[in-house]
């Protein structure tokens, strides 16, 4: 009898002993840290509005800030530009382009403002135009 109440009382005094370690085994969840971080695709599908015409692009390399549910984007923007030429040697409606922007997503919904250069033809010197465009994060 005397063995099992000793073991009992030790038993107790290990509950006791080890009852502030199971305690701090609970952890709170810690705030979203802001992180920054180059990306080779991100997965943001953008369409919308530059130069008279529109685009589809996809966000390519950048370099991410991501605070929570939010992410901001600075990089290159892979795209298809659509412009209906009206001149009398036309070019091609769809062409490949590569443009500059920053890219706002929340969730899913994405906001983007690209820059887009148009090089130099016989009739206009080259220029950067600033365009905008809603699209949706896939990632």
């Amino acid at each position: 009898m005397n063995h099992t109440f000793n073991s009992i009382i030790l038993f107790s005094l290990t509950l006791f002993v080890l009852q502030p370690v199971a305690f701090t085994q609970e952890t709170k969840p810690e705030p979203a840290k802001p992180s920054i971080k180059f990306n080779p695709f991100d997965g943001v599908i953008i369409a919308g509005y530059v130069d008279n015409g529109v685009f589809l692009n996809f966000t390519g390399p950048n370099i991410s800030l991501t605070l929570k549910s939010s992410k901001i984007l600075l990089g290159m923007l892979p795209s298809l530009r659509y412009k209906e030429d009206n001149g009398i040697f036309k070019n091609s409606p769809i062409t490949p382009s590569l443009g500059f922007g920053l890219t706002y997503s929340y969730k899913k919904m994405a906001i983007q403002v690209p820059i887009y250069y148009n090089t130099k033809t016989a009739t206009a010197n080259g220029r950067w135009n600033l365009g905008i465009g809603i699209g949706m994060r896939l990632k």
